[in-house]
């Protein structure tokens, strides 16, 4: 191979990496917004923007999809090795978890659409608007560090995920009360109990893509707590 071969393969190989990040960017934005959406759509009480976002999530699918085709071709073509490889890896695992936030984000959706269904005015409480900002946040703050392959951010995202664990406790047990004190109640906080739960799940991911960050950043494993 002369040369500029060898540069001409260099530079093909970084443009399909270029292009693996540029999918997963636009991938990991609509998973965001979907999230922000069907909480939008919960709070508002919003039916036509619950819908959109079951609409949308078949988008997100198909991002998947390309992702992952994407990495297997560079996998397969290319032979990445070292950080690129890594990235690469990460990638597909990225997109599987951003491909279930976006059913989360549906599963949040649907439990707004219920709630508007039946009429009910229970207002969830504000545990749940702080749960549901502190899982945002942390999923954009995972997707940052894994793209800019910053390990001290992936690691903070990890460690966010506990205030997140404590509050769904603490939501649970709310809403228990309000069912055992009025029955009245009870369908309306199981769907708020139903959101809680795939709040908690999305944080869940965030801490994944987290892990993955670290990995990327630092060619260390953290899942687990395995750090050796």
């Amino acid at each position: 191979m002369t040369a500029t071969q060898a540069a001409t393969g260099f530079r093909h190989f970084h443009d399909q990496l270029d292009e693996l990040t540029a999918r997963l960017l636009t991938m990991s934005n609509r998973a965001e917004a979907l999230v922000e959406q069907s909480l939008d759509a919960l709070l508002r009480h919003d039916r036509d923007l619950a819908e959109l976002v079951i609409a949308s999530d078949r988008v997100l699918n198909d991002l998947e999809v390309e992702v992952e085709q994407r990495a297997i071709a560079l996998l397969a073509l290319q032979q990445p090795m070292a950080r690129d490889l890594r990235f690469v890896v990460g990638a597909i695992k990225v997109s599987s978890d951003l491909e279930r936030i976006g059913d989360h984000a549906v599963n949040i959706a649907q439990s707004a659409i219920r709630l508007i269904e039946s009429g009910t005015a229970l207002v969830p409480e504000p545990a749940l608007t702080d749960m549901a900002r502190r899982a945002s946040a942390m999923l954009a703050d995972a997707l940052t560090a894994f793209l800019r392959s910053d390990g001290a951010l992936g690691r903070k995202v990890c460690a966010a995920d506990d205030a997140v664990d404590a509050l769904h406790d603490s939501i649970f047990r709310i809403l228990l009360t309000h069912m055992m004190e009025d029955a009245r109640t009870i369908t309306p906080s199981l769907e708020l109990l139903l959101v809680s739960r795939n709040l908690e799940r999305v944080a869940d991911l965030a801490t994944n893509i987290g892990e993955d960050a670290v990995y990327l950043a630092e060619g260390k494993q953290i899942k687990h707590h395995f750090e050796d």
